[in-house]
C-alpha cells in the first residue's frame, strides 16, 4: 500500500506540474473497490497533497467509498471527518450473510448495522449501494431489505441490478449450477416495486439506479451523466476531457514502476468521433430522470439522421417506451429496464 501510494502522489504531481491553478474543484470520489481499507496515516497524507496542489470549493463533495467489514468505529470514522470527507457510499448489496459470503464480501449484516448508526452519527450524507437478483434471496427478502433500509437515517440509495462478468468466481458457479441467479422478469417486477416504495419514502429517483432525497443527488456522478470533464488519478482510472477519453494501466506493476518514474501511466486514449458522441448524449441523457433536451441534442444530428430519429421516436411513444415533457425526451417506467434497446432502435 505504501508503495501504491507513492506511485499515486506522483502521479498526481505529475499532473499538476507546471499548470496554472484552475477553477476551483467541486466533487472528489475515492472508489475504485475499497478505499476503506486505506491506512490512515496514507490517507493524510493523500489530503495534504490535494490540499497542496489544488483548490476546493467552499462546498465540494467528498465521497469516500466504505465496505462495512474493513471499518474501525468510531475512530476511523472521526478521522474520515476530520480531513473533510462529507459522504460515505457504503456498499450494503444484502443483509443476508450467507450470500454475502458467497460474494467474498468480508461483512455481516450486524456490522452494516453498526456502521449505519456510527456514521450517521457524524455524516449528514450516507448512501448505501444495494444488489437486485443476488442469488438466494426471494422476493419476500428482498422487498424486506427495501423496508428495512427506507427506515434507515440515509439520504441516498443506489440500486443495480446483478451483473455476471465473464471469467469471474460467480460466473463459473452460475455456469456449473452451483448458484441460481434471478429470473429476468422477476427482476424487472422487483425493480418497480422497489421505485414505488422508495418514492413513496421521499426518495426521488433521478438517475436510472440512483434515488436520493431533496438536495442529496450525487453531484460527483452527475459529471459523468452531463459529459463534462474529469480527472481520474490511480490504477485503471478514467479521464475526459469533453474530447478525449483516458485510461491508466491497470496492471499493478507496470503502473507502479511507470508514476514512479515520472512517466505516462496513461495506456490507453480516444478521441470521440460524432457518431460515439451522439450516442454518449443519448446513452447518459436517458439514464437520467430529467431525460434529453431536444434543443441540445438534435443540432447534433444532421438533416436526414433528425428526420429518422424523430420518426423513431415516434414509434418508441406509440410503445410507451418514451415520453416527451417540456421539449424533454425520457424514458417511461416501462422503458427504464429497455434502455439500451432503446438506443440501438433510436441510433
Amino acid at each position: 500500500m505504501e508503495q501504491y501510494h507513492k506511485a499515486l502522489v506522483a502521479e498526481i504531481r505529475k499532473f499538476c506540474a507546471g499548470r496554472i491553478s484552475a477553477q476551483p474543484i467541486s466533487t472528489i470520489f475515492f472508489g475504485g473497490g475499497t478505499p476503506s481499507t486505506y491506512p490512515d496515516e496514507l490517507l493524510l497524507d493523500m489530503f495534504g497533497t490535494l490540499r497542496e496542489l489544488f483548490v476546493f470549493e467552499p462546498n465540494i463533495e467528498i465521497t469516500l467509498e466504505v465496505n462495512p467489514g474493513t471499518v474501525r468505529l468510531p475512530d476511523q470514522l472521526h478521522m474520515w471527518r476530520s480531513l473533510g470527507i462529507n459522504r460515505l457510499s457504503i456498499g450494503v448489496q444484502s443483509l443476508k450473510d450467507q450470500v454475502l459470503k458467497k460474494l467474498n464480501r468480508h461483512q455481516t449484516a450486524q456490522q452494516v448495522f453498526s456502521l449505519i448508526e456510527h456514521a450517521s452519527e457524524l455524516f449528514e450524507n450516507v448512501s448505501v449501494d444495494l444488489i437486485l437478483g443476488l442469488p438466494e434471496i426471494t422476493p419476500a427478502e428482498w422487498k424486506e431489505l427495501i423496508t428495512q433500509v427506507v427506515a434507515w437515517p440515509i439520504k441516498h440509495i443506489s440500486l443495480y441490478f446483478l451483473t455476471v462478468h465473464e471469467d469471474t468466481p460467480l460466473y463459473f458457479k452460475v455456469k456449473k449450477k452451483e448458484v441460481v441467479i434471478t429470473d429476468d422478469a422477476e427482476m424487472v417486477d422487483l425493480y418497480h416495486w422497489s421505485r414505488e416504495r422508495l418514492a413513496h419514502h421521499g426518495f426521488v429517483q433521478y438517475e436510472m439506479s440512483n434515488f436520493a432525497r431533496s438536495g442529496f443527488a450525487c453531484r460527483h456522478n452527475q459529471v459523468y451523466w452531463q459529459r463534462l470533464a474529469y480527472k481520474g488519478f490511480g490504477l485503471g482510472a478514467c479521464s475526459f476531457d469533453g474530447e478525449c477519453r483516458f485510461e491508466n494501466d491497470k496492471r499493478l506493476l507496470v503502473y507502479l514502476e511507470k508514476a514512479i518514474a515520472g512517466q505516462s501511466v496513461i495506456s490507453y486514449n480516444e478521441q470521440l468521433n460524432r457518431q460515439q458522441i451522439i450516442l454518449e448524449h443519448l446513452m447518459l441523457g436517458l439514464r437520467r430522470a430529467v431525460g434529453i433536451d431536444w434543443a441540445e441534442f438534435l443540432p447534433l444530428l444532421n438533416q436526414s439522421e433528425r428526420v429518422k430519429f424523430q420518426e423513431r421516436v415516434a414509434v418508441l411513444k406509440q410503445e410507451e417506451l418514451l415520453r416527451e415533457v417540456d421539449g424533454k425526451l425520457m424514458l417511461t417506467p416501462q422503458g427504464l429496464v429497455l434502455e439500451n434497446e432503446i438506443v440501438v432502435r433510436l441510433l
